[in-house]
């Protein structure tokens, strides 16, 4: 299994696991998972990383339909301003691979935050740390593992 999956085991947290099978071709990862799953997109969850202008990595983690509020990222953060990360740094960081970035089992632990229209829902899902993996678990739970915080940070596209 993926260190994501070990994170949650070792917690002891109620959590399911779903596959699919993974179309290379896609262009779009967290609407595939959704769509492939048949869930509601918006307890789809994406990770995202983003750079702040002191050079350090945060991820945050934001409904598939939507996307992510850098101003409102990096005010939470405690900084002026951020950037998406490479994809390169960002792989390096979590030990994962792009479109398979799981918030959980990175190899660094960075500042997390997770969209505040999590709270309102039972459960989200997320990546389990490799392509067509899906986590499904609480908010509360990813956010206790993660010391993360829910902030407003999605925006319609």
């Amino acid at each position: 299994m993926t260190p994501a999956v070990k994170v949650l085991e070792k917690a002891d947290v109620d959590f399911s696991l779903a596959t699919y099978e993974h179309d290379p071709r896609s262009p779009a990862y967290g609407e595939e998972a959704a769509h492939a799953l048949g869930l509601p997109a918006e307890e789809v969850f994406k990770t995202l990383l983003a750079c702040l202008d002191d050079g350090r990595l945060v991820m945050a983690i934001v409904p598939v339909p939507t996307q992510l509020d850098l101003k409102a990222l990096a005010r939470a953060a405690g900084a002026r301003k951020a950037r998406m990360a490479e994809a390169d740094a960002a792989e390096r960081a979590t030990g994962y691979v792009v479109g398979g970035i799981s918030p959980l089992g990175q190899k660094k632990r960075l500042p997390a935050f997770v969209d505040a229209s999590a709270e309102a829902l039972d459960v989200i899902h997320v990546s389990g740390g490799r392509r067509g993996l899906e986590i499904c678990l609480a908010p509360t739970d990813l956010i206790t593992l993660l010391t993360g915080r829910f902030v407003s940070l999605a925006r319609a596209p």
